[in-house]
Order: C-alpha cells, then sequence, then structure tokens
C-alpha cells in the first residue's frame, strides 16, 4: 500500500462508520469536529459495544504516521567540534567563551561514533543542507549522547536533558540552502550519531493533520496524538497493539489502518464503551485462505478447488496433489478462533468491562486483491454471502450490520477479475438491491 492509499483508509473508514451510524433508527449526526473525548465519560451500566474488523493488508493497516527516519550524515558540512574546560551549565554562553581545544572532524553522522574529546563539554558546530525543501525532525545522539541540546539557525529543535524525554520541533528547510547548526552535549558522551526525517511527506498521517490541518480531533490542544479514553483497540494474530485507541495500531507502531478513523466515530456515537477487535493478516483470499467452515468444492476449467479443510487449494482430478503446509479456511480459522479467545476471557483482557458484558455490535470487512484470479473471482459473491452468514452465526448476531468496503484497483477504470470482485462485493451490500436482507452497507471505495 502506497502512503497516500493509506491515509485514504483514514478517509474510507469515516464514511464506513458513518454508514454503520445512519443504520440506526435512533441515529444522531456526527459533527465535523468531533469532541475531546475527556467530555464524553462512557457510561458503565450498558454492554460494551464489540466491532470485529478482518481482511487482508489494507485492514492489517501500513498508512505511515510519518516520514521514516534515517541516520545522518551527508547534510553536515564542516563540522568543527570545540571543547570548553569543565561540564555542561546551562548559564554558560558558549558562543562567547574560548574553547580549549577545537578540531575538525573527518566524519560525523552514518553509523560509526565520532571520536571526540571526552574531558569538557563539547559543542559541534558547521553548516546543514537538504536536497529536498521540506519541514525535518531530528533525533540528536545515540542512547546517551542524546543528552543534548541541538539548533538550526538559531531555532532550537531538539533537547533532551537529563532524565528527562526529548522534545523536537520541526524546521523548514528550503533546498539546497545552507544553514548553520549547533549541538550542545550535556554530558561527556558525545557520538555525532543521528537520525533525520521529513515530517511533511504528502500523504502522511502527520502532514495531513498537522500540516494540511484535518482531522484535529486527532490531535489534542500540545498537539500530541489523541488518545480515547472510551474505544478500546486490541489485535490478533497481526496489528497486535492492545491499548486505548490512538495511532500506531496498524501493522506497527509507525502506521495506521481503519480503526484510527473508525474507532474515533464509534467512540463519539456510542455512550457505551466501545472495544475494536482486528482480526487481519495480508496476502489473503477468501476463496482458499479465509474460506467459511461448510465450503464445499466447486470446479472452474477443468480443474477442482478447494473446499473448507481441503489441501491444496486446486488441482485435477486423477493427478497426483501437491502437498502444501495449509488448507482452506485455515486463515478463517486462526483469526475467528482468536477473536473468541478475547471474547470468552472479556474480564482478564479488558478488567476495566468486566461487569458490564458485551454485545457484538457490527463487522467490517476489507479484502479482495487476493482473490484477482478467474477462478475465485468468478467464486467471490458465493463465498462472500457465506462469510457475513458465517460471522453472524458464530458470533450470534444474526442482526449486527456487516460492511463491507470495496477494493478500488484503478478505480472507475477497474477491470478484469478486479471488477468482477468489486461488482460481487457491491452486489452482495445491497448497492444493487439483490441481497436486500443484508441492506445497503457497502463503502465504494
Amino acid at each position: 500500500m502506497t502512503t497516500k492509499t493509506g491515509i485514504k483508509t483514514l478517509l474510507s473508514l469515516a464514511v464506513v462508520a458513518l454508514m454503520l451510524v445512519v443504520q440506526s433508527a435512533a441515529a444522531k449526526e456526527i459533527p465535523a469536529q468531533l469532541p475531546d473525548p475527556d467530555t464524553k465519560p462512557p457510561v458503565t451500566n450498558k454492554p460494551v459495544k464489540v466491532y470485529i474488523l478482518s481482511g487482508q493488508s489494507n485492514m492489517v493497516g501500513i498508512g505511515q504516521i510519518s516520514g521514516r527516519s534515517s541516520r545522518w550524515g551527508n547534510q553536515f558540512l564542516d563540522p568543527v567540534v570545540s571543547i570548553y574546560t569543565g561540564e555542561y551549565t546551562p548559564t554558560a554562553d558558549y558562543d562567547e567563551m574560548t574553547p580549549k581545544e577545537t578540531r575538525k572532524l573527518p566524519a560525523f553522522g552514518g553509523v560509526k561514533p565520532t571520536p571526540f574529546p571526552s574531558d569538557g563539554t563539547a559543542v559541534v558546530r558547521g553548516s546543514i543542507e537538504m536536497k529536498t525543501a521540506g519541514f525535518y525532525k531530528f533525533n540528536a545522539g545515540y542512547r546517551d549522547s542524546s543528552y543534548n541540546i541541538m539548533e538550526v539557525d538559531s531555532a532550537e529543535v531538539y533537547r533532551r536533558e537529563v532524565g528527562q524525554e526529548a522534545v523536537h520541533s520541526a524546521f523548514r528547510f528550503v533546498a539546497g540552502k545552507k544553514y548553520p547548526f549547533k549541538i550542545t552535549f550535556l554530558t561527556k558522551a558525545a557520538s555525532g550519531l543521528g537520525w533525520v526525517w521529513r515530517t511533511d511527506i504528502p500523504g502522511t498521517l502527520d502532514t495531513v493533520v498537522k500540516t494540511d490541518k484535518k482531522f484535529p480531533h486527532i490531535v489534542d490542544e500540545k498537539g500530541n496524538w489523541t488518545v480515547r479514553n472510551d474505544v478500546w483497540y486490541k489485535g490478533v494474530v497481526t496489528a497486535t497493539a492492545n491499548k486505548w485507541l490512538t495511532v500506531g495500531c496498524g501493522a506497527g507502531a509507525g502506521s495506521i489502518g481503519p480503526e484510527l478513523q473508525f474507532g474515533h466515530i464509534m467512540g463519539y456515537y456510542h455512550d457505551e464503551p466501545v472495544i475494536i477487535i482486528k482480526a487481519s493478516q495480508g496476502n489473503r483470499s477468501l476463496g482458499w485462505d479465509y474460506l467459511t467452515p461448510g465450503s464445499e468444492r466447486f470446479t472452474f476449467d477443468g480443474r477442482t478447488y478447494a473446499g473448507y479443510k481441503d489441501t491444496p487449494s486446486s488441482w485435477i482430478e486423477g493427478e497426483e496433489k501437491k502437498l502444501v503446509n495449509w488448507y482452506a479456511g485455515k486463515q478463517y480459522d486462526e483469526c475467528f478462533t482468536a477473536v473468541h479467545e478475547v471474547l470468552d476471557n472479556v474480564a482478564a483482557h479488558f478488567p476495566q468491562y468486566k461487569d458490564q458484558g458485551y454485545e457484538i455490535a457490527g463487522f467490517v470487512w476489507w479484502q479482495g486483491h487476493k482473490d484477482g484470479n478467474a477462478a475465485h473471482a468468478s467464486r467471490y459473491e458465493f463465498n462472500l454471502v457465506n462469510l457475513i452468514k458465517s460471522l453472524r452465526k458464530e458470533f450470534d448476531a444474526p442482526r449486527a450490520p456487516f460492511v463491507i468496503a470495496t477494493i478500488g484497483f484503478g478505480g472507475w477504470k477497474m477491470a478484469g477479475h478486479h471488477l468482477t470482485i468489486a461488482n460481487a462485493q457491491l452486489a452482495v451490500s445491497g448497492e444493487k438491491g439483490k441481497y436486500p436482507e443484508f441492506g445497503r452497507q457497502c463503502l465504494n471505495r
């Protein structure tokens, strides 16, 4: 998934959440600006609302929160270290003091520590230049050497005092322009190592929220990512964060998935607390990996395709089968067995809700890419109907909304097997009126 597509996750699942909301007879308007969750304590005398999210990579979530950091090095020009007598003191003006030693550094950054004199306070000066314009942040130093103050063009961009957390400030660079920099080390540990990353890469959450000023409810008044105290996220199989809903519940701590905006809206909508359980895995098909229990074999173009628990995925009758360490429906079993384990032990997993009970409030499914072959695409509609029925039955939620986020490869110009899958998703969702019992519950992304 590209960065831009990853942030479309945020936009798309906002619509998914709204589609769940409008199905309620008592639907309330969702404001453009969601209020601070701290202003709405969740009720404690009603069952917790549980939403089960599943699918493949889009659902796992690899939307980037910010630009990825890289070790710095060639951005620094002609670095010079000056050593001043005595330990660092915040009252000293090192720009006015005379150093006892100054030396030009042969290297600065990269992966090898720069040898500094260690018998005084080290201050490194020089110029810094970025080839690409944008806002940049710095992680100055490594381990103990990260206790320092870094300035670019006299603006403080990094500060970490002993025993304190680092404070970063982004600096806007013009491409190819040289800026003076200074790093004052607060301890004798000084290495010259560090990391730098651009914070305004188009499509990242940082840029969308903090630069483009969209989705302001995702940051608090201090500019930190909002943490909802009424929505708990738990991922199983992959995306295994387990915490109050905030950023970092995607494939890793630096990524987001559909759960973020979905959780914000459902947390606002419900008076009850919300639990999001996400059971997902990338590169999985509905016609093989997620095949539902009870699914039977079928024949397509002279080949037999696996029913539930069969292996391999297909074969020609009369020929020797290829041995594979997998079976039809294994991903379904792994994902939803894991969900059952959580729900069977609610008091252990969510002790804050141990006396409230829970109810399944809805399902969200985002998948389809891996079924982009002729055989699986031809059965996608059939398999998706079975999936909806199976999950509603398995979790004893016959009337729970089931939202389908469609694939969108090529947009309106989509063709081939993926178009077959998209049309199947639209048909099953009720978009085309074919399954009125399912209602209109699809997001056309």
